[in-house]
Parts: C-alpha cells; structure tokens; sequence
C-alpha cells in the first residue's frame, strides 16, 4: 500500500476537533514527517494549542505555489458511525475517519508526495510553499489569517495557491466530471439583536424583541434571492451543457439543478445568494418579556455581489433589528484563463483520460480567503478519483466520512504532474 493511506489514517487519529483541545499534536506530527526526509518547517502558535506547520520547498523557479490546508475538522458523534471517527480505519478499500475528506486526505497526498520527492531528489517546478493550518473550521482567526498576516514573509513569491474543495471526481451520465474551484462564496455570519420593552408577560405587548425578531428571521428564511450568474457558474454550465451533449434552460436553473442530478449539485447552490437562520436565544422565563433577541444568520454572497447582500439583508431586517459581523470574508476568485488554470486541467487528464475538467465556484468558504487579501490567487484543487456510490457533498461534515485508498494514490500522482519539473 502507498504511504499516503497510512498517513491519512495516522492523521485522523489525532483528535483535532474545532472548538477543541487545538492542532497540536497533529502539527508536531507533521513537522515531524517533514523534518525526517530533511524539509525544515516552521511551527508557530496563534494561541495555546493553536498550531500551524509551514515549509519551503525551492524549486527551478522562485515564482512560488502555495499548496495549504487545514488539520482541524468539525465534531463527530462515535454512535452515529460505522467505525470510531478517529479511529483511521482502513477498510473496504478505504480510510474512514473524520478528516478523511475535509481534508486530512489531501494533506497526506502532499505529505507523501514531497516526502518521496526528498527520498528520491526531485525537484519541484517552481518554489513551493506548503502549509498545514490551524482553525479554518471556524473562522481562520487561529489559523490561516494569523498566517498570513502575522507571519507574511513565509509565503512571499507566493502568486497562486492551491487548496481544497475542487480537482474530485464527479459521474455523470457517460462522463466523469471534475470541478477545478476558480471562486467561492464569501461568508457574512451575522449576530441580530433586536431590543425592545421588557414587562410582565400578561400585559399587552409593546415593543416585544422577540416577535420583532422572529418577524425579521421569517422575512429572511422565506426571501427568494435572485439568480446572478458569475462568470465562472456560467462556464460551468456551458461546460455541463456540452459534456450532456443537451440544452440547459438558464431560465429556470433551479429546476435544471434538480433534474440534472450529481450535475446540478455542482451549481444548485451557487447560483445566488443566500442567508439561513442558525441560531436563536431570548428569554429567561415564561412570564416575564425580555428586553432583547438575538440570532445568528449564515450568510453567504457570490463574488462581486456583497453590498447588493448586505443592502437587502437590512431592508429584511427592518428598522428594530441590527446585526455586527461575527465573521466577515469577501468572496474571492481566480481567472479562468490564467494558464495555471490549464496546467490543473491537464494533470487531471493525464491521470485520467476520461476525465472531464469543468470550472467551478464553491458554495461555501474556506482558507483561500485569507490569502486573498495579500494577493494570492487560489484554486479548489484536491485532486481525489472517487466510486460513484461515495457522496463526496454527504460526507463533507457527515457521517461514515471515508476516502478510497485508489482515490488517495490518484491525487498523488495527479499532483506530481503538476508540481514536478
């Protein structure tokens, strides 16, 4: 077997759980794993526990590639699984444990990839720049966004990144389909508070914060945001509606979604804006009305689209309710005709013949946000050659989380391609 799947099974055993006991221990085992064949890493904490492992590799060009990712993931109940979540079962073909795909397995195709590039004297293209992150579960504040602005100096020559959520495989009819992330949504998660009168609940009720909040949330909840199509969700389309070898109706793209199957999932959610009620508090006894609210919103807006959100997000909220930001991150995007996007591409396909790259915008958010804001251009790259019964979507923060070994093996090679000279 590849070291790869003894990596990744050896990384899920760390319990690196966000909110938790921090990324330690996993860190130093990484740090480890890279001194061992002579690549020298930079460990730094953001606060206790709270650790972050950064190496250069120099390559035949100082124009460097980031390749980062992070070593937390979110919480998992033990009954809900088949196997222990942080028992890095290999089984069935597969590793299972929390982390497995988000994204303790790409960072073994990483690790395994230099560490026999260093065995065997390769050198890599152009310079790269590898980090193994703490905290992107929450907000980055621990980990990516103390990187990149506490320590900026580890990534310079850094103009491009490549990181996860993209590169995986998808099966659709006749075609195996592989979305290379040229974007995300960027994130608003929002505290509403709405005050009002508190008084006796048997009165008649005068400015009462809950039902002005309640009120506020249902607006929300049941607000239809419009379809905005971005450049990199309409090449994506185009390209579906080409590899189908059929028409797709741009006038009723959510229904086009549904019908489309693995297909449409691929731009169901990216296609507009969108804001979930997640959390609700008030009150402390039946009879008594409390003099404030609060909420909390998810919130999420396509690139190019953050004030046309928030504008309509405080026409929803109306007059009584205000809302601070908890975590705020624009929604950040990379060229489509950059030719690094074709470099992606082509490893893929020289991997896999039949694979058929398309762009793609990722839904939700993750640590290419924070490079962003000193300029570097990120892609969703975690090449990952999946059997059509395993939901990639499903297990992203879902239960019986696994990856193929074959899977593994694949992005490895894949990611050779691509960063060997």
């Amino acid at each position: 077997m590849n070291e790869v799947a003894q990596i990744c099974s050896d990384l899920i055993r760390f319990d690196t759980t966000n909110p938790g006991s921090g990324e330690r221990p996993a860190a130093e085992h990484v740090a480890g794993l890279l001194s061992e064949v002579g690549i020298e890493p930079v460990v730094f904490e953001s606060a206790r526990h709270r650790t972050s492992v950064v190496a250069r590799i120099p390559g035949d060009s100082p124009d460097a590639l980031l390749v980062h990712g992070h070593l937390d993931v979110v919480p998992a109940q033990p009954a809900d699984w088949r196997v222990h979540p942080f028992s890095g079962e290999i089984a069935d073909g597969c590793v299972w444990g929390r982390g497995a795909v988000d994204m303790k397995g790409t960072l073994s195709m990483t690790l395994a990839l230099v560490r026999d590039w260093a065995r065997r004297g390769v050198r890599p293209r152009r310079d790269l720049v590898l980090a193994f992150l703490a905290d992107e579960e929450a907000t980055g504040e621990y980990g990516a966004m103390y990187a990149a602005t506490r320590h900026r100096e580890l990534f310079d020559g850094c103009t491009e990144a490549i990181s996860e959520s993209g590169g995986y495989s998808v099966q659709v009819p006749g075609a195996r389909v592989y979305p290379v992330a040229v974007g995300e949504r960027g994130t608003a998660w929002m505290k509403l508070t709405a005050h009002g009168v508190a008084g006796h609940g048997s009165r008649p009720p005068k400015d009462n914060a809950v039902a002005e909040l309640c009120h506020a949330l249902s607006r929300i909840a049941s607000y239809q945001w419009p379809v905005r199509l971005t450049p990199g969700v309409a090449a994506l389309i185009s390209s579906l509606a080409d590899i189908l070898g059929e028409k797709i109706d741009y006038d009723r793209l959510e229904e086009e979604a549904e019908r489309l199957g693995p297909a449409g999932t691929l731009f169901k959610a990216q296609i507009r804006n969108s804001a979930n009620p997640t959390m609700l508090e008030a009150g402390y006894k039946v009879n008594v009305v409390p003099g404030t609210a609060t909420a909390h919103v998810d919130g999420r807006f396509l690139p190019g689209y953050r004030e046309e959100f928030l504008e309509t997000i405080d026409r929803l909220l109306g007059p009584k309710v205000t809302r601070e930001f908890v975590s705020i991150g624009d929604a950040p995007s990379a060229p489509l005709d950059a030719p690094f996007f074709g470099q992606l591409c082509d490893a893929l396909v020289a991997e896999d013949p039949a694979a058929r790259p398309v762009p793609y915008v990722m839904s939700g958010g993750t640590d290419a946000k924070a490079f962003a804001d000193i300029g570097i251009k990120g892609y969703g790259f975690a090449p990952l050659m999946l059997t059509p019964d395993l939901d990639y979507y499903g297990m992203f923060h879902g239960v019986d989380e696994r990856v193929p070994v074959e899977g593994l093996e694949f992005g490895v090679r894949v990611l050779d391609r691509l960063l060997a000279s």
